[in-house]
């Protein structure tokens, strides 16, 4: 199996686009947990089937899809329903990302897992990059992408990993706090490191 590097950082840290730019300049595989666990509750889905038959149509969208409004407001008034959707999901996301990081072409593997501090993935990586930003750049950021008030974007913040818990897994640490802070030579670099780590590897 190829090297897996994991990448993980807070809200607005830009996660995606270091990812983006992995995937876009140098061709590597990427393996995104958030993609995967809306692909393990797609229509017709053992996933979206368990819920369905949990807590009844009323959670679907009219499309027949699953209703994330609605099972979020679920999950937020009822902790022990939080559990429960865990428990049904990870497994299947875990497994579901496995299998993808068998199929991965490209020399090695990125693994894309916002929450990784949280859900104590980093044992699926080989080594893990965190992509750092101060938490103030965080709250200003996910107030102009989500068009949400400060207190909003606080309490996601303190539902997450803390900076310091996320940088005490960090193999390697991209910094992302200034509009223009290249992010390409910081991203070249590594991606030689990954390459050279490959090779031994094999």
């Amino acid at each position: 199996m190829a090297l897996v590097i994991g990448l993980t950082g807070g809200i607005a840290s830009g996660k995606t686009t270091v990812a983006n730019l992995f995937q876009q300049q140098f061709g590597i595989d990427v393996v995104d947990a958030d993609v995967v666990a809306r692909e393990v509750v797609e229509p017709g889905s053992a996933g979206l089937n368990a819920i369905v038959k949990r807590f009844g149509n009323q959670i679907l969208t009219p499309l027949g899809s699953l209703d994330r409004a609605q099972l979020r407001e679920i999950i937020f008034s009822q902790p022990n329903e939080k559990q429960w959707i865990n428990a049904l999901l990870h497994p299947m996301i875990r497994q579901r990302m496995q299998q993808q990081l068998q199929q991965v072409q490209s020399p090695y593997a990125l693994l894309v897992i916002p929450l990784m501090v949280e859900n104590n993935l980093q044992s699926l990586a080989n080594k893990v990059i965190v992509v750092d930003v101060e938490p103030e750049i965080q709250i200003a950021r996910t107030m102009h992408r989500d068009g949400v008030d400060a207190k909003q974007v606080e309490s996601i913040l303190a539902s997450q990993a803390t900076r310091e818990q996320r940088l005490a897994i960090a193999d390697y640490v991209i910094k992302n706090s200034t509009e223009n802070q290249k992010l390409l030579p910081q991203i070249t670099e590594l991606h030689q490191k990954f390459l050279e780590m490959s090779r031994e590897n094999l």
